[in-house]
């Protein structure tokens, strides 16, 4: 097979259903604290993907299967699970971590031990420097925050920017990825405030981001930390326009910040509303077996098990086969892409696409060219 059926247009009525002796990956991610929200849409997004695969004859007439560990996106546990993964010859791939840093914590066990490690959602530009087992689908931040700035500056133009960021290594190589984008493109950054992942209360630091007068506001957040700033920006004076990282997009934002995040502007690499017809097909689906709206988070994961599903068909149940796998297998079914390609320099997928959205209303929408309005409106 060549991908799940509904994605790839075909339909699963017409193959037998998998039986016989499972094939296993292994995933490492938050089940529980402060990140479990981008694990439970993991796990919608993974499912929907197995009904389709196993639907449809799974692998080789074998049905594709996943063990998930709940490393709370702590470095600590997904060290631990990952310990676990490479002693268990079951696993043949493993999805995740969550976060780049609790995933690069983990990288050396899995090349050592020779298990590809797929951090489907690692945006850090080191992260694939880890070795020939590292590999990746998710957009580099070398390649991201170029297109944040590029919002902010040149579609929003804001020309005086406060950035806060996570005080974490995603959050400080973002930040200086960004400000050297923004700088590029005639913005000036007047003040760069970093926080720590557990901070609750950021009015110390809002009052210095007001005290530099910006016109504008950029969160390298993730959706809880990020609802917790916009919900304090009113409350200290900040009434200008917020661009947030693609990391935001999520229910959760929505849920969390309430009224406070309406007018924040955001990039995602997924939109439902997205006419392209492999996002259609994917949404209709997740629709239909979840009865709700599909994250960016459940299409990474979605589309994260299609390449699992080529590279073990490709590599069958040997480690280093599966490895190997991902320098031969071309235009993969995906959500995001379209169809996925992996560079074997890089080890990452070619190609960015992205949206430009804003939340109205309480919700995400594609943004429609109108000037920025306050966050806090």
């Amino acid at each position: 097979m060549t991908g799940a059926g509904a994605l790839a247009g075909g339909s699963a009525a017409h193959a037998a259903a998998a039986s016989g002796e499972p094939l296993w990956f292994g995933v490492s991610g938050p089940l529980t604290g402060p990140s479990a929200q981008y694990g439970a849409q993991w796990k919608k997004g993974f499912d929907l993907a197995l009904d389709q695969i196993n639907a449809d004859g799974g692998i080789q007439g074998r049905p594709l299967r996943y063990v998930f560990e709940d490393s709370q996106n702590d470095p600590r546990q997904s060290i631990a699970i990952a310990q676990k993964f490479v002693a268990d010859p079951r696993i043949l791939i493993e999805l995740g971590d969550f976060s780049s840093p609790a995933s690069m914590a983990a990288s050396p066990i899995y090349q050592r031990a020779g298990l590809v490690q797929f951090g489907f959602t690692n945006s850090h530009p080191d992260f694939t420097k880890g070795g020939d087992f590292v590999w990746s689908n998710s957009i580099s931040q070398a390649e991201e925050q170029p297109n944040v700035a590029d919002f902010a500056v040149t579609s929003l133009k804001l020309k005086r920017l406060a950035v806060l960021h996570l005080n974490t290594d995603w959050g400080r190589t973002s930040k200086d990825i960004f400000v050297k984008a923004a700088k590029e493109r005639g913005a000036e950054v007047v003040a760069a405030e970093g926080y720590l992942p557990e901070e609750k209360d950021f009015r110390s630091t809002l009052v210095r981001v007001r005290e530099a007068n910006p016109d504008g506001i950029v969160l390298i957040s993730y959706y809880a930390d990020g609802a917790a700033i916009a919900r304090q920006l009113k409350p200290v004076g900040l009434t200008q326009p917020v661009v947030a990282v693609g990391s935001v997009y999520s229910p959760k934002f929505l849920e969390l910040g309430g009224e406070a995040v309406n007018g924040v502007h955001t990039r995602a690499n997924f939109f439902p509303a997205e006419p392209r017809p492999e996002v259609q097909r994917f949404v209709a689906a997740y629709r239909a077996k979840h009865n709700e709206e599909p994250d960016a988070f459940a299409a990474y994961a979605y589309d994260a098990v299609l390449v699992a599903q080529a590279v073990i068909a490709a590599g069958g149940t040997d480690r280093t086969a599966i490895r190997d796998a991902f320098t031969r297998v071309k235009d993969i079914p995906s959500v995001i892409f379209g169809k996925a390609t992996f560079d074997p320099d890089t080890r990452r997928v070619s190609g960015v696409r992205n949206v430009k959205l804003v939340v109205r209303d309480g919700a995400f929408a594609l943004w429609d060219g109108a000037p920025p309005t306050s966050a806090t409106n």
